[in-house]
């Protein structure tokens, strides 16, 4: 009996397998829960997802080329909603996750960022997410 391995098949089938246990991980990816948003949570959720989530994943879920934003890390006692209206003008330097630099993103126009911060924040308090004292 002599059978031909499929090579391609394992390999694919191996990477589907391992697939959420690397993305867990690297902690690049987060479950997240959507629920009813405010019309404002609304508009800020369909920017981010225009704008924001071909690295920060869908609904801020976390995604290949970015972190999650719905994560305890960016609770609002440690990075206030200036942080991120910064981040999205200015881009930031690495400093919580593996993912290199984030550069400007000035194609997000600047009042855009009152939907952007609504969403996230509903977002995050919708997940368990709330402010804590930031500590060193």
């Amino acid at each position: 009996m002599n059978k031909k391995i499929n090579f391609p098949i394992i390999l694919l089938s191996g990477l589907f397998l391992l697939s959420p246990t690397y993305a867990d991980h690297k902690k690049s990816h987060v479950d997240v829960e959507v629920g009813n948003l405010s019309s404002t949570a609304s508009k800020g959720q369909l920017v981010f997802n225009t704008n924001c989530a071909s690295c920060h994943g869908i609904n801020a879920a976390g995604g290949i080329g970015g972190p999650p934003l719905i994560h305890n890390i960016y609770n609002p006692g440690h990075h206030a909603n200036a942080s991120f209206i910064r981040a999205v003008r200015n881009g930031v330097k690495q400093h919580h996750w593996q993912f290199g630099d984030m550069p400007p993103q000035k194609h997000v126009a600047f009042g855009d960022m009152v939907f952007l911060m609504k969403f996230i924040r509903e977002v995050q308090q919708q997940n368990g997410i709330k402010a804590m004292d930031h500590q060193m």
